[in-house]
């Protein structure tokens, strides 16, 4: 992935799509069921603030999580308002103060390694971010405990507006990607990345849509492929129980020998 820049015109996305009617008129159907691309970067918050967020966020729901980072921002604000994070008070803050609201000890240990590499400049501001390629900036923030590769994938879609990433470990890419080609199971990822390149360089613009393929096909609006496409699915492995239950088959009894006749005298 290479560092492109941030905005896609209209006259480049309308180029886009008339390219997919030609190369994916699958996903170009989807486009136009779905209808205008509102994926829009929204850069409010330092790097710090975004993926600190992003931690705390996760294996919980989203009320869950946005209740508890809630109240994790709310020890550094006041009257209410929320407070922009700063990364040396958060590290200077007790670990105790921070289960206090519901932190758990793993997420505590996340975001005060976040800190420190904020401080020591691994994880940079915004206006140096913009001038990393992609993979730099998923080389230098995946140092940080608990962000994998997924994590800075949403900062480079959603806070940089980077137009060209794919996130193929992404369940709702995945998910999309499989009911909009009439495929019978999940795509493996490095098939999806493979299939996927013909989307360049609007790869992320091809992510959204597809995250759009899920809420079309639970609405019934769904356009059906006119033939499945041909791509390596993730293979279902066979079930434990069935495993247990061939295992505890009685094995086939033999027939007993006929007893040799005794030898006459």
């Amino acid at each position: 992935m290479n560092n492109l820049p941030t905005q896609v015109t209209p006259a480049e996305l309308t180029a886009f799509k008339r390219r997919l009617a030609k190369v994916d008129p699958i996903l170009a159907g989807v486009i136009r069921a779905a209808g205008k691309c509102t994926l829009e970067p929204s850069a409010t918050h330092t790097p710090f603030h975004a993926l600190a967020r992003a931690i705390a966020h996760q294996q919980l729901n989203g009320t869950a999580a946005e209740s508890i980072f809630g109240r994790f921002v709310a020890l550094y604000g006041s009257s209410g308002v929320e407070a922009l994070l700063e990364a040396e008070l958060v590290l200077e803050t007790p670990d105790d103060k921070l289960r206090s609201v519901g932190l758990s000890f793993a997420k505590i240990a996340s975001i005060k390694d976040l800190a420190r590499k904020t401080l020591d400049g691994v994880v940079p501001p915004y206006d140096i971010l913009h001038t990393l390629t992609n993979d730099d900036i998923i080389e230098r923030l995946t140092q940080v405990r608990g962000i994998g590769r997924w994590t800075v994938e949403m900062l480079l879609m959603f806070r940089l507006g980077r137009p060209d990433v794919l996130p193929i470990d992404d369940f709702g890419v995945r998910n999309g990607f499989r009911l909009a080609y009439g495929l019978r199971g999940m795509p493996t990822t490095r098939a999806l990345a493979e299939f996927g390149a013909r989307w360049a360089p609007y790869r992320s613009i091809a992510a959204w849509y597809l995250w759009r393929a899920v809420d079309l096909h639970k609405a019934g609006k769904l356009p059906a492929p006119a033939t499945p496409t041909r791509i390596q699915i993730v293979k279902k492995k066979k079930k434990v129980a069935e495993k247990k239950k061939a295992a505890k088959k009685p094995a086939k009894k033999r027939a007993p020998k006929a007893k040799k006749s005794a030898k006459k005298k």
